[in-house]
């Protein structure tokens, strides 16, 4: 049965390049087209096709629609229909100090946090790469990945209780430890203070650092081991193989881990609500935050003014990626 389904199949697609179709008159339930390789040729596609619709559903459809609300008036709990208002809410978001302050902020943010995130994985994957014991440098690993399988919800009420101004463990070893302040003067870490957007870069990079560690050891295990064992042949020191040979060759990793973080670094939301809220004075209002409080906070439910400043931010992202790229591009 499954053999005569396929026959019927294959029969109803059409031929394949360099063979024709049997042309009958009179009988055309025997002859037909050729069966073969139209399917062979076309199975990619057919495979592809699930990923595409995906893709398309899940990413492209809702860019092209958030495009289209910033061109309106659009509010998502109202009966009125949305109405064409063109670039008002562009001019709007543009001459809005908080929209360039809240950028400014989350910019100041990524500056922390993008080398935090290329300078000690990079240097903690050298280390652990050059460790001779293969069950030692497994362990290392290990210890290295538990920070990234732990849940964001776990991580964030744990460096909040680090962090806490009376009871988290860094301000008591600040105060009763070294002696170095007291309780009236202890850091105030978080709550909107100068110290709370350096303190959620530190919770970040120590929370994707045996993420990115990852990328940089398997980078380094690419790298042919007779190039640095040459060098230092040559009389190369250490410092010269690192630098000459195997950065050089980590460039293409350290490319991807940048755009990767940049883009979440600039578009960090729920670490800003946990630990700043919509105080528009605290550091963590950046561009995110202003987005999400004029679309579901003020009580004005502006979505077509929320989706503009969402644009904004998106293209000055593009605009940082695209010279990103240019820094880090292959000079071979």
């Amino acid at each position: 049965m499954s053999q005569d389904l396929l026959q019927a199949i294959l029969l109803w697609l059409p031929p394949t390049r360099g063979e024709t179709a049997k042309v009958t008159t009179g009988n055309p339930a025997i002859n037909g087209p050729t069966p073969k390789s139209w399917l062979v040729e076309h199975n990619n596609w057919v495979f592809l096709l699930p990923t595409v619709l995906f893709f398309v559903w899940y990413q492209v459809y809702p860019i092209i629609r958030v495009v289209w609300i910033s061109f309106t008036d659009y509010k998502y709990l109202t009966n009125d229909p949305a109405n064409w208002v063109g670039f008002d809410n562009y001019v709007e978001a543009l001459s809005d100090p908080l929209m360039w302050d809240s950028l400014g902020r989350a910019a100041y943010f990524t500056a922390m946090f993008l080398p935090g995130t290329i300078i000690i994985p990079l240097l903690l994957a050298v280390l652990i790469h050059g460790v001779q014991n293969q069950r030692l440098a497994t362990v290392y690993r290990v210890i290295l990945l538990i920070p990234a399988v732990i849940p964001s919800t776990l991580v964030f009420v744990l460096w909040k209780w680090m962090y806490n101004y009376q009871i988290g463990p860094i301000n008591h070893f600040l105060v009763e430890v070294t002696g170095w302040f007291t309780y009236r003067n202890a850091p105030q870490w978080l709550g909107g203070t100068d110290l709370t957007l350096p303190s959620v870069a530190i919770m970040e990079v120590w929370w994707g650092l045996g993420y990115h560690s990852v990328f940089f050891l398997a980078g380094l295990a690419a790298i042919p081991k007779d190039l640095p064992e040459a060098a230092r042949i040559d009389g190369a020191s250490e410092w010269q193989v690192f630098w000459h040979i195997i950065l050089p060759r980590l460039q293409p990793i350290m490319l991807i881990l940048v755009i990767l973080r940049f883009g979440t670094s600039m578009g960090v939301i729920d670490e800003y609500l946990i630990f700043g809220g919509f105080n528009r004075e605290s550091p963590t209002y950046t561009w995110t935050i202003f987005m999400y409080d004029q679309a579901f906070k003020t009580g004005l439910w502006r979505q077509g003014f929320a989706a503009a400043i969402g644009m904004v931010g998106s293209l000055v992202m593009m605009v940082f990626v695209t010279w990103l790229i240019y820094i880090f591009r292959s000079r071979d």
